[in-house]
């Protein structure tokens, strides 16, 4: 069920964005060459227990997890894409990192993720970085009210395309609100003026995630973490977005 929030309720989800948004500064700031993924785990599980927030991870068990996510965050490096494990990894130099984290506060939930490269990067890793990016600016831009959802998927899959890289629309964007993941979904491609019509109160995450030289994907042994299916790198942007009568709000806009 598609759920439409009062402008009262969409002021109530603002904590939540703005905690998601500080963990996520921090963590990049903290992060670098040396640093293992479960000290990342341990950073946020700490932010997030100062904060008496709750994570949407640790118990998350959907179909296409083989069992309890278990962790507060996700640690997608290289040719993970997304859905990362954290595990036992110290990063490396010119590692391509991507972090996504979720909680509720106060009963709202928020979700974002950024990518980053630690210590000396690749050109192409930058570049693939800024598309995304850019991609998720432009499916933002179309988020207004009067237009349909085809139109935010149109707008991120043309960023993408226009720069040379195939979109997997398995994975995307989704409703937000009081849980992680509701409908509607967002396809990181679509044609325009197609699907629900965008109407105030609709809070979603816009979520789009690119790799280098496939659009396929596999799941590795660890029942989780979705890579590359020819282990090119990968980079994957979120924001939690609530559309209004007039620009949307970033609910988990950083600095």
């Amino acid at each position: 069920m598609i759920e439409f929030f009062t402008a009262t309720e969409v002021e109530q989800m603002r904590p939540a964005g703005k905690f998601v948004a500080r963990v996520l500064s921090t963590l990049q700031g903290e992060v670098g060459v040396g640093t293992n993924l479960l000290e990342i785990d341990a950073m946020a599980e700490k932010m997030i227990r100062e904060r008496g927030a709750v994570s949407c991870y640790v118990d998350y068990h959907p179909s296409f997890g083989a069992s309890p996510f278990g962790k507060v965050i996700c640690t997608s490096v290289n040719d993970a894409a997304l859905h990362g494990l954290p595990h036992d990894y110290q990063l490396q130099d010119g590692d391509l990192v991507s972090l996504d984290f979720a909680v509720s506060v106060d009963g709202w939930v928020a979700d974002s993720a950024l990518s980053f490269v630690v210590g000396t990067p690749r050109q192409e890793d930058l570049h693939m970085i800024d598309v995304t990016d850019e991609a998720l600016a432009a499916g933002i831009a179309a988020a207004r009210t009067g237009n349909k959802l085809g139109d935010i998927s149109a707008s991120i899959g043309k960023i993408a395309t226009d720069n040379g890289f195939s979109v997997n629309t398995d994975f995307g964007g989704h409703g937000v609100g009081r849980i992680m993941h509701g409908d509607p979904h967002v396809p990181n491609n679509g044609r325009p003026g197609r699907g629900l019509k965008l109407k105030p109160g609709l809070v979603i995450a816009i979520e789009p995630w690119l790799m280098h030289t496939t659009d396929k994907i596999y799941t590795d042994n660890d029942g989780w973490t979705l890579r590359s299916a020819d282990g090119s790198r990968a980079a994957h942007m979120e924001h939690t977005i609530a559309i209004t009568d007039g620009d949307p709000i970033i609910m988990t806009q950083r600095g």
